[in-house]
């Protein structure tokens, strides 16, 4: 956490952009809390805000959707807390956003993309990549990497939308995005991903796939639906990398 922090601070104060920095803690019992707090105090304060947001434990999707609803900024990106996708990474979400993106993803599955980590995570991320795209159908290779940004309006109707609390609120989200007609960039990344986790390899993969039934259940059912849609004409997808 404190190293995590540390690097996001320096990020944003070396490129003169007011940011607010927030930790959403998913029910943790790890001394995050004092651990924020105390980095906090030694860290830059010009122009950077940073908030904890203690939350009860609900799982990664409730975290970041409390994030998200949150925040105040314009346009807000969600990293894992360990920063495997570099804060750096900012810099590529934000020029596709400029460009005309209302998302931008970190992605594995594209040209440029460089990718390490153990075989048996390659092995389930392909598995679960697969599964998206059979059960919940969308043109975006990668929808579960832990870096992405989205400009303030889209961030705050699709997690509004959304309805999944699992590791799946990923794939939820895109499908929502690619309902309404959202901009989607996909960006190579860099992801060295050699330390432990708290995954586990098959509980964790039953449960994501159940949610991709359950995103398609709720879709079919129409629990998705709004009173007002977000644009009366959907705007053109963006390929990879544009």
């Amino acid at each position: 956490m404190p190293a995590s922090l540390a690097r996001c601070a320096e990020f944003f104060r070396s490129r003169a952009i007011d940011a607010e920095i927030i930790v959403a803690d998913d029910g943790s019992t790890d001394g995050t809390r004092a651990a924020f707090a105390e980095a906090v105090a030694g860290l830059p304060q010009a122009h950077l805000a940073y908030r904890l947001l203690p939350l009860p434990h609900a799982g990664k999707g409730g975290a970041v959707r409390a994030g998200v609803a949150a925040a105040v900024g314009d346009p807000i990106v969600f990293l894992d807390a360990d920063l495997t996708i570099p804060v750096e990474s900012i810099d590529m979400f934000l020029d596709a956003l400029a460009g005309g993106a209302d998302i931008a993803v970190a992605s594995r599955y594209v040209e440029g993309a460089v990718v390490e980590r153990p075989w048996w995570r390659v092995f389930m991320g392909l598995v679960f990549h697969a599964c998206v795209h059979l059960i919940v159908p969308v043109d975006v290779k990668d929808t579960q990497c832990g870096g992405k940004a989205y400009t303030a309006e889209a961030a705050k109707y699709l997690f509004r939308a959304s309805r999944l609390n699992g590791f799946a609120f990923d794939a939820e989200v895109i499908f929502l995005a690619r309902r309404e007609g959202y901009r989607v960039a996909e960006l190579p990344v860099q992801l060295h991903q050699l330390g432990e986790t708290s995954i586990d390899f098959l509980s964790d993969t039953l449960r994501m796939l159940r949610d991709l039934v359950l995103i398609r259940f709720n879709a079919t059912a129409r629990r998705y639906e709004r009173p007002q849609p977000r644009r009366t004409s959907p705007r053109p997808s963006l390929g990879p990398g544009e």
